[in-house]
Parts: structure tokens; C-alpha cells; sequence
């Protein structure tokens, strides 16, 4: 089916008490796997591509882009485009071309105030292009200038004051909060501050993010969605089922040589694992909304 766009995915996650999935892809059996998983599941997803994931495909984007919005327009369910923790004002601007329709747009390593100004413009710049944009704030620096705490680092919290202040100044679609996540975990064992979600949720008029959330139990996850997070990002734990297949793989056929066998199983996995976020997700949903 068509494109459809993340804002409107995320936008109705939230009016039903639930959230969308973002998956990270790196390659074509990622994508393949995140659509499968997503038609196993009944369920819409978004596929999503970091400033990394294009760093690692020797900086071009429109090759893995191509790719995905192919696979989206053959998918069985709604498929949307997003560009994923852009630094570079570079590759904001090859959004629109690309087929994304929104951008996670990464100032937060900055001070606060270069944050928020460099933000306010990505914002504005992405607005006039019809792109939804997101944001990402941990527990910033304070007023002597000095750095934010990395919004993932452990024990990094957003001030739903703070939050506010800065949703209304940017005039972002949408937040990253920082509750307790952590990127690139290998077990799942990340305890959220769901008091304080609750805080933010009542604080923000905008949709809330959680990065991070391969490290997240399925409980954790399912409170978050009915806690106010209207979408989750997913990644390491598309790679740890891919390498952990393919290791297993390998490990019993050591004879072989043909990369399709491999990647195969590994695409398998992938699958498996999106189709369980997924299927997590819309478990969190409300029982009044579950037909709706």
C-alpha cells in the first residue's frame, strides 16, 4: 500500500493509549524483516534509518531509502519513512527527496540554549517541507552553559518543566524523553520511571518517545504505551537476533559458504522479534480500543 506518514501512525498510537513501533535498519534484510514482522503481526511500523546507519553505507542515503520505500509500497500494512538522530543539517535536508516524512532531528549533545536554537530552526525548516519532526531531551545542562547529560546516560531524567518549556519554544511534533533507557542494551533489563512519564504526559500536548527500547522488558514496555509513550524505537535487538541466528547458523553448517543461507535465518529472526514488540504493543492497548 502507499506511504503512509509517521505523524499520522503516532498521532492515532496516542489516541488509542498505545504506540507505534520505529525499527532500525542498517540493511536490505532488515527492511525485509521489519515488514514481515509487522505483516505476521497485523500492524502498522515505522521504518527508520540513523545519520549512523547512512555513515555505515558510506554516507549515501537514497540506496537503503530506495530500498525501504519499495518494501513499504508492496507491505500489507501501513509502512512509514523516518529519519533517525540527524546531527547534519546535510542530510535533514536530503529528507523530503528521500520518501521520509518526518526526522528525529539530534541537538542534544549541544547546551540548552544552542539546543533549542538549532532545533527551533530545524523545526521550522522541516514545517515548511510538510516533514513532522522529533526532538530529544534529557536532563539538560544548567544555567552556566555546561553540556546536558546525555539523555541515555544512566540516571538521565527529563524535567517535564524543562520539557515544556522546551516543546513550546521549538515547536516540535514530538519529544524523546529520557525515563531510563539506555541505546545499544543487550539485555533487557531497563526499570522505567513511570511516575515520572505520568508527570510528562500531563506536562507535554505533544506525542513522547522512548528511545532505547530494546532493553526494555515486555511489562515495561506495555506500562510505557499505556503511560503516555506513542512510540517506541527499536534496534540492538533487531541485531542481537540477526548475529545470534547467524552465529547458530554457522556454528552447524560450518561447510558453508553461500551468504543467502545465512542471511536468511537472520532475516528470520529479525522477523520473529518485530512481529513480538509488536504484538507487546497492541496487548497495551485499552479492550474498548482494541476494535477501533
Amino acid at each position: 500500500m502507499p506511504l503512509v506518514t509517521t505523524g499520522e501512525l503516532v498521532t492515532r498510537a496516542a489516541a488509542r493509549h498505545s504506540a507505534v513501533a520505529a525499527f532500525n535498519i542498517i540493511t536490505l534484510e532488515h527492511v525485509e524483516a521489519v515488514v514481515a514482522g509487522a505483516e505476521s503481526a497485523d500492524a502498522p511500523v515505522v521504518l527508520q534509518v540513523s545519520e549512523n546507519a547512512v555513515r555505515f553505507r558510506h554516507g549515501r542515503l537514497l540506496p537503503l531509502a530506495r530500498a525501504a520505500a519499495a518494501a513499504a509500497e508492496r507491505a500489507a500494512v501501513p509502512v512509514a519513512l523516518h529519519l533517525d538522530h540527524v546531527q547534519s543539517d546535510d542530510l535533514l535536508r536530503q529528507a523530503p527527496g528521500a520518501g521520509f516524512s518526518s526526522v528525529m532531528y539530534d541537538a542534544s549533545r549541544l547546551p540548552y540554549a544552542e539546543n533549542l536554537a538549532a532545533t527551533r530552526a530545524a523545526a521550522d525548516w522541516a514545517h515548511s517541507r510538510s516533514l513532522w519532526i522529533e526532538a530529544e531531551l534529557g536532563r539538560v545542562g544548567g544555567k552556566d552553559g555546561q553540556a546536558p547529560l546525555d539523555a541515555h546516560a544512566p540516571g538521565a531524567r527529563t524535567d517535564p518543566d524543562e520539557a515544556r518549556a522546551f516543546v513550546t519554544a521549538s515547536g516540535v511534533d514530538a519529544l524523546a524523553v529520557a525515563i531510563g533507557t539506555s541505546h545499544a542494551m543487550t539485555t533487557r533489563t531497563a526499570t522505567l520511571d513511570h511516575a515520572l512519564l505520568t508527570r510528562l504526559s500531563g506536562a507535554l500536548d505533544v506525542p513522547l518517545v522512548l528511545h532505547g527500547s530494546s532493553g526494555v522488558p515486555d511489562g515495561e514496555l506495555a506500562a510505557a504505551a499505556a503511560g503516555g509513550i506513542a512510540k517506541v524505537n527499536v534496534g540492538t535487538a533487531l541485531n542481537i537476533a540477526m548475529t545470534g541466528a547467524i552465529r547458530e547458523f554457522l556454528a552447524a553448517h560450518p561447510e558453508a559458504v553461500d551468504s543467502r543461507q545465512y542471511l536468511d535465518v537472520g532475516r528470520e529472526a529479525m522477523a520473529r522479534t518485530v512481529a513480538g514488540v509488536l504484538r507487546v504493543l497492541e496487548a497495551s492497548r485499552p479492550s474498548a480500543d482494541v476494535h477501533t
